[in-house]
């Protein structure tokens, strides 16, 4: 996946907003909070981070070309870092990213989505 395919795709998601921090990555939020990140450090392979589920995380933790993320994983925090393509499509990371997104806007305060207008989450 390219940095702007990933730009894109997480563009369409509904209440989604972009920032560019961390040293030049790009991070996509809902609600101020958090669903994707990635990094691209010239290397052929675009590192993507997203939330999985619990089940997800256990599952795919373990795949070829993909790992905990790095930074958050070293602080208890339970997300998943794509580093290549090994064992996940980019048709297949854009589902995950799409669930990462409903993960995190189904955890914002009831307050907050309906600010979004986002109630059915």
């Amino acid at each position: 996946m390219t940095t702007d395919r990933f730009n894109r795709f997480c563009a369409t998601l509904p209440h989604a907003t972009h920032v560019v921090q961390w040293g030049g990555a790009d991070v996509w939020k809902v609600g101020g909070k958090l669903f994707a990140i990635v990094w691209d450090a010239g290397t052929p392979a675009v590192r993507v981070t997203f939330k999985p589920t619990a089940t997800g995380y256990e599952i795919l933790s373990g795949q070829p070309g993909l790992r905990p993320a790095p930074y958050l994983a070293s602080r208890g925090i339970k997300w998943i870092q794509r580093h290549s393509d090994a064992s996940m499509s980019d048709e297949d990371l854009e589902l995950y990213l799409k669930q990462s997104y409903d993960l995190v806007l189904a955890g914002l305060p009831k307050k907050t989505r309906m600010a979004l207008g986002a109630t059915t989450a």
